[in-house]
């Protein structure tokens, strides 16, 4: 075993004394040691508590052979596809196959198979039969009950129930691995783990079932449209029952969500030894550890509620955040590294300036209305000062030149400093040239779909934060992010968004289209067509031509956009807009 890495093979586990390990996690990933890479999370936080973990990376998965690696765990397997959903890391939002894989040695495509936790327990199964096969990881999470995949375009059951896995941890892992790995140990059965919160399991009867809700069942969710958006706004709202779903032969439950780690438990997770690299078995770097290595999370979870963010529903509303001196520390470990050059590349999270950020509800965070959108919530309590003393801190570190934040910035919460600090900060130390900030479109109606301010929060954000950078001297500029064909836009709204951007003078130079990925209340209303928060029918765009045309009139400058941006008008009737002038989109 190379120092410091735990063992990816039989002779890194006779070198370390080890017969037998506790547990084997699979992963689709490269093994990254590395606490942005959620499989060396969970495999350290094990052994700090007492269990050995051993590594099978990116296995040979047409046979059973690879799985085989490590031998027999005594407790179990752990399975996840990997930091991403393995659909969407293998194919584009046309259903193309990706070029490169970023969390592969080389960025080398090919090293993981679709569908990859379902894939994975099957072979253990072949392999080794009925020993506890635990899923979890976001691909696992998001696909707990049945669920709109976009790849086959049709409704399929839970991923328990596909992959024949024993138990299935959603959100964030930590509390329920340790359960669940205690419960083993003290040789109870894993059908019989059924009370650990954060976990979905599959029971033939609900006869051990006390306290529940019953969804509508596979066959009818598969059925009904109506009934599939009730049933997910029923999974989304519903935080303190279990929820039960029937598939026929059995039943699909879940448990209450696992309660997030607190500030001292937070600290523990990310001072835990990670060797912060990727295995020295690796000849070709890993391309997504290079964004993140010196990079330092500082958060979990995010009040933002984007209707089309799988994080959020993985991670969850409630917000955690690492005390400073933790990620002070953190700062400090990096300069002791030969390879850092004194640039920290983020201190964030899912949304960076939420740190410090906290609910006042006494009955705690709710899940019916967002926090942000269309108003803050009255019990939202800003705290956007306790970030800048963070970053303060954090610059101030001895070896440390620039600390850089490319995690996501809500605007909107940020335009509730009523001192300005936090933009006049941001301005002055946090940016170097652009700032890529994500309104995604300009319509009102698309925006309340998402879940986003309106624009004209934006703007002002805009102008406060040019104003800050001309304080400080800096020629800086704000990239914005747009996102086309997210359900509800039109074409109308699509032709507003190509003004606001002629208007704006600025052309982006990406334009990302709408993804269905599992799990989000944006696919819902793609799949279903309503609007599962109202009840209401809203517009889809689904035909690839017009999905196309959203895409070009965000770019409607490029000169290989013309003919399909012209057509995208006169579809919108705006043929106002084609001709020659400074307020046309095209020329005719």
């Amino acid at each position: 075993m190379s120092d410091g890495f735990l063992p990816i093979s039989k002779a890194d586990m006779e070198k370390n004394g080890i017969k037998q390990l506790d547990f084997v996690l699979v992963t689709g990933d490269a093994y990254v040691d590395h606490p942005s890479f959620a499989h060396a999370i969970i495999s350290r936080y094990l052994v700090a508590h007492g269990y050995s973990v051993g590594i099978i990376a990116q296995p040979a998965w047409k046979t059973s052979g690879d799985f085989k690696r490590l031998g027999r765990p005594r407790l179990g397997f752990l399975i996840s596809a990997g930091n991403m959903d393995s659909m969407v890391n293998l194919y584009s939002v046309t259903k193309h196959r990706r070029a490169k894989d970023l969390y592969s040695p080389g960025g080398k495509a090919g090293k993981r198979p679709a569908r990859s936790t379902i894939v994975y327990t099957k072979r253990i199964r072949e392999a080794y039969g009925d020993i506890p096969v635990i899923i979890g990881g976001i691909e696992a999470s998001l696909r707990r009950f049945a669920h709109y995949d976009y790849w086959d375009n049709e409704v399929k059951p839970s991923i328990l129930m596909e992959s024949g896995a024993d138990l299935l941890v959603y959100g964030m892992g930590e509390r329920p691995i340790i359960e669940i790995a205690e419960a083993l140990d003290g040789g109870l059965a894993a059908r019989d783990i059924t009370y650990v919160e954060g976990t979905s399991y599959p029971a033939p009867t609900l006869e051990r079932v006390y306290e529940y809700k019953e969804l509508p069942s596979f066959k009818q969710v598969c059925a009904d449209k109506k009934v599939y958006a009730q049933a997910f706004m029923m999974e989304m709202r519903e935080r303190e029952t279990a929820l039960v779903q029937e598939y026929g032969n059995g039943f699909i439950v879940q448990n209450i969500p696992s309660k997030p780690l607190n500030q001292k438990e937070l600290d523990f997770v990310y001072s835990l030894p990670y060797m912060r690299a990727a295995h020295p078995m690796y000849e070709k770097p890993i391309p997504a550890l290079d964004e993140v290595k010196f990079s330092i999370t500082a958060t979990r979870g995010c009040i933002g509620a984007c209707a089309f963010c799988a994080l959020y529903y993985h991670q969850g509303k409630n917000v955690a955040w690492r005390s400073m001196e933790s990620v002070v520390a953190e700062a400090k470990q990096f300069t002791q590294d030969t390879e850092f050059k004194g640039y920290i590349h983020d201190v964030g999270g899912p949304t960076a300036n939420f740190y410090g950020v906290k609910c006042t509800n006494p009955r705690g965070r709710c899940t019916v209305r967002r926090c942000l959108t269309p108003e803050k919530c009255r019990y939202l309590k800003e705290n956007q000062a306790e970030y800048v003393r963070l970053l303060r801190k954090v610059r101030t570190v001895d070896g440390v030149k620039k600390v850089f934040i490319r995690s996501g910035i809500r605007y909107d919460y940020a335009l509730l400093d009523k001192s300005g600090e936090f933009v006049r900060e941001l301005a002055a130390h946090h940016v170097s040239g652009q700032l890529k900030l994500a309104p995604e479109h300009v319509s009102p109606d698309v925006l309340k779909l998402m879940g986003k301010p309106e624009i004209e929060k934006y703007q002002r954000f805009c102008q406060k934060f040019t104003a800050a950078s001309q304080r400080a001297r800096k020629k800086q500029y704000v990239l914005p992010y747009f996102m086309s064909s997210h359900p509800g836009c039109t074409m109308t709204d699509a032709v507003r968004l190509a003004e606001f951007i002629r208007d704006t003078g600025f052309m982006p130079e990406q334009a990302q289209d709408f993804y269905p990925t599992p799990g989000t209340l944006a696919t819902c209303m793609y799949y279903t067509g309503i609007n599962p928060e109202t009840g209401k029918k809203i517009y889809v765009p689904r035909s690839a031509e017009e999905k196309s045309m959203q895409r070009a009139l965000i770019q409607y400058k490029n000169p290989k956009n013309r003919e399909i941006v012209k057509k995208a008008l006169r579809k919108a009737e705006r043929d106002d807009l084609i001709g020659n002038g400074k307020k046309k989109l095209v020329r005719d």
